[in-house]
């Protein structure tokens, strides 16, 4: 095949390439990147963007940071994969790393976040018929309304979003959906008996970046403890510093049973996730019951290593902090201004603007469009929402140049 050919197409042609040849399971932006580089991203003319969607918050330490590339080439010269047939020398002091952070006894590696979750499911299960006497079969997971937890089958039967879930059919069993931000409608499902576990996302991002009121978690942390139940984060999205602290839980000083990573986990180099447990419930999986060829390899444990170290030794917990004060303060700004912004939320720099659509259900789309124009990435979610989650390492000029670039186009609009 002749590269060079390929290398010379247009925008045009290679998203035409993409419509041809690929399944049409997503609905991007017409915008072709073909570089990264901090906050920043350039599309294959040449023109830079403010990325303000950080690959659903898998780069929090930056596109491209140097001290991740070169993790990466140097394990890729020595050693990509060996399965967990055998040792390899990186698995163990990730694993050590990430407990010695986190607190927790063991880790079980994956790759993907979805991959994650459906590792963070069997365990619970696994937990309930050997630990609390459910009888088999019969262990329930309580899930919130409008959550987001993957693409998998076990994930879309929890979905409560038609999108999502229509057409996939039939759907698992064992999950119990309950109101989002309802503390009544947790206490009330928690007295079954056969509940093994409540997953949920402190912050919702799929959906929007809903927020749990103030209390839910330490509240269902409480009541989760008295009924011996697995409270399981999803920290895929909201973890490793994006809401102005390591971990969402941390805001509310809650420590989950089973906390799941993604994500940023490999500052967006290659596909790596964790599930994180003490020895009462981790153990309850034995050699044979559950693994994954890619999961633990040495190259993502190399690249892991070192994306924690960068969320470390650059703060960016608390850059997230302060830079997502400064941008809510703006888009307040703008949306007092601009009554077509219904709503401002978010925490740290996982922010979402939700936009009054009732004239136009288009509005957002164009909204991105026009931003992109202008030279800054998002994208809305449930149509007329659009989150805006740039990486970590943002400055405070690059915020004031995207509620500059914000701004000018709500005003258009």
């Amino acid at each position: 095949m002749n590269t060079h050919i390929l290398s010379t197409r247009s925008a045009s042609q290679i998203m035409q390439l993409e419509d041809q040849f690929g399944a049409h399971n997503y609905h991007p932006l017409p915008v072709v990147l073909e570089r990264g580089e901090g906050v920043w991203v350039w599309d294959t003319e040449g023109k830079k963007y403010l990325d303000f969607l950080s690959a659903y918050s898998a780069v929090n330490q930056g596109h491209c940071h140097p001290r991740l590339v070169e993790a990466l080439i140097t394990q890729a010269r020595k050693l990509t994969l060996s399965s967990r047939a055998f040792y390899n020398d990186k698995l163990g002091p990730y694993e050590a790393m990430m407990s010695r952070l986190f607190g927790y006894e063991k880790l079980l590696p994956m790759n993907s976040g979805a991959e994650a979750v459906e590792t963070a499911i069997k365990l619970c299960r696994k937990w309930a018929y050997h630990k609390k006497g459910i009888a088999e079969n019969k262990a329930k997971i309580i899930v919130l309304e409008g959550n987001f937890h993957g693409r998998t089958l076990s994930a879309v039967s929890m979905s409560t979003d038609p999108s999502s879930y229509q057409g996939f059919g039939p759907y698992l069993p064992g999950f119990v959906k309950i109101p989002f931000n309802h503390p009544e409608a947790l206490q009330q499902a928690l007295a079954d008996p056969e509940v093994a576990g409540l997953l949920l996302e402190p912050i919702q991002g799929e959906a929007g970046v809903q927020i749990l009121q103030d209390g839910y978690l330490k509240n269902a942390e409480t009541w989760c403890r008295e009924k011996n139940v697995l409270l399981i984060a999803d920290e895929i999205q909201t973890g490793l510093a994006r809401t102005g602290k390591m971990l969402a839980c941390d805001h509310e000083e809650v420590r989950p049973d089973i906390l799941i990573l993604g994500k940023a986990l490999s500052g967006g180099l290659l596909p790596v996730s964790a599930v994180m447990a003490d020895n009462p419930i981790m153990l309850c999986i034995e050699p044979g019951q559950h693994g994954s060829t890619f999961g633990g390899n040495p190259l993502a444990c190399a690249v892991a290593m070192e994306a924690m170290q960068v969320l470390m030794d650059e703060d960016l917990a608390a850059n997230a902090h302060q830079m997502g004060l400064r941008f809510r303060k703006g888009l307040l700004g703008i949306q007092s201004r601009n009554p077509v912004i219904r709503e401002v939320r978010g925490k740290g720099l996982m922010n979402a603007i939700e936009i009054d659509t009732r004239e136009d259900s288009q509005l957002a789309w164009e909204l991105c469009l026009a931003m992109a124009e202008r030279g800054l990435l998002a994208k809305p979610t449930h149509g007329n929402i659009i989150r805006l989650a740039p990486p970590l390492v943002i400055t405070e000029e690059q915020i004031d140049l995207a509620l500059e670039i914000i701004g000018g186009c709500v005003s258009k609009i």
